[in-house]
């Protein structure tokens, strides 16, 4: 391929980042992004000079080589499958979708079309996450024993960052990063989960959905992972993320702390302001850059994309295990896929 044509979906921060990323690589050109939201979709004419359109149908009618959704986790099955059957290449934000069956319908749409699909876990590209990988297939570290993970955020994410925080959770928001990590890590996929959470405190802002989510993982190969995620962490944090990570191996282990980014800012308040994902000179760097670059570039190579759709809808399975265990407060077990 010499040249690729992409088509945006979601107008939002991310759909908007991804257009300044792309659009600068040579050899791609962003057609144009669609959003139903007048507001949103005026804000980014605005900023980017780019095509802004109500619908993704607007834009598949211009025969784009390339979609990238990056709507709403709730909204994602239509544009991906709409988008693979008019013959598109596709890269999904994660959660690649909310329900099994939804994923599926995607990853078949996706197959059945010869198509490729990228879903976005970003940390994949992640220098921290990328260091712990290599270590982990090198056998410095030998066989993953156990793995937990801290990922927790301010109530700037639900009160103002999302407009749709009712219809997701930490759950998808948050713990679709962490749980792939740690599939990817260990390179095993979860055969039994159990959850707790509690609720309330978005409950005062009238959002109706979890404050927080704890999952215990137990692997096929007889490892686990504990991961936590919340959103209520106060405004007034140094930073609106708290990450941390650690894998513990048979012959090592490796720690991640995120939470200030090497970078501290003492004014009239102590700070941490980004480093991992930023802007400079107007134009996005860090991972989440890092993985639509190597999205394009990958395309224009005529690369496998990777994670593809079955790691998308393998996460989507284990989440909502998750989420079944939350709602039964009893295990969930994950059968085999064809068993």
């Amino acid at each position: 391929m010499t040249s690729l044509r992409v088509a945006i979906a979601g107008a939002g921060i991310r759909g908007r980042l991804y257009a300044k990323v792309l659009r600068r690589i040579a050899g791609v050109e962003v057609i144009g992004l669609c959003d139903p939201s007048q507001r949103v979709a005026g804000a980014a004419r605005a900023e980017l000079g780019l095509r802004v359109v109500a619908s993704h149908h607007e834009l598949l009618d211009d025969r784009p080589d390339a979609f990238v959704v990056a709507t709403p986790d709730f909204a994602h099955v239509e544009v991906a499958v709409d988008a693979a059957t008019a013959g598109c290449h596709l890269m999904v934000e994660k959660p690649l979708a909310m329900t099994v069956e939804d994923a599926t319908t995607i990853a078949d749409a996706v197959a059945r079309t010869g198509r490729q699909c990228l879903v976005a876990f970003e940390n994949r590209w992640n220098p921290a996450f990328a260091g712990i990988k290599e270590r982990v297939d090198s056998g410095e570290l030998g066989p993953v024993v156990s793995q937990s993970a801290v990922l927790n955020v301010s109530r700037l994410v639900p009160n103002r960052m999302i407009g749709w925080a009712s219809r997701t959770s930490p759950l998808w928001f948050q713990m679709s990063h962490t749980l792939d990590l740690a599939m990817w890590l260990s390179g095993q996929e979860p055969v039994r989960v159990s959850a707790v959470g509690a609720r309330g405190r978005l409950g005062r802002d009238d959002m109706d959905t979890w404050d927080v989510i704890q999952a215990l993982v137990e692997f096929g190969d007889g490892s686990t992972a504990s991961l936590e995620s919340n959103w209520i962490l106060p405004e007034s944090m140094p930073s609106f993320a708290d990450f941390r990570y650690h894998v513990v191996g048979a012959d090592g282990a490796a720690f991640v702390e995120q939470l200030e980014q090497t970078f501290r800012v003492a004014s009239d308040r102590l700070t941490f302001p980004r480093t991992l994902a930023l802007e400079i000179g107007g134009e996005p760097q860090g991972f989440p850059a890092w993985m639509a670059t190597q999205f394009a570039h990958d395309l224009l190579a005529g690369r496998e994309l990777s994670p593809g759709a079955e790691a998308g809808v393998a996460v989507t399975r284990a989440l909502c295990a998750i989420e079944e265990s939350l709602q039964s407060a009893a295990p969930v077990e994950i059968a085999k896929v064809g068993a």
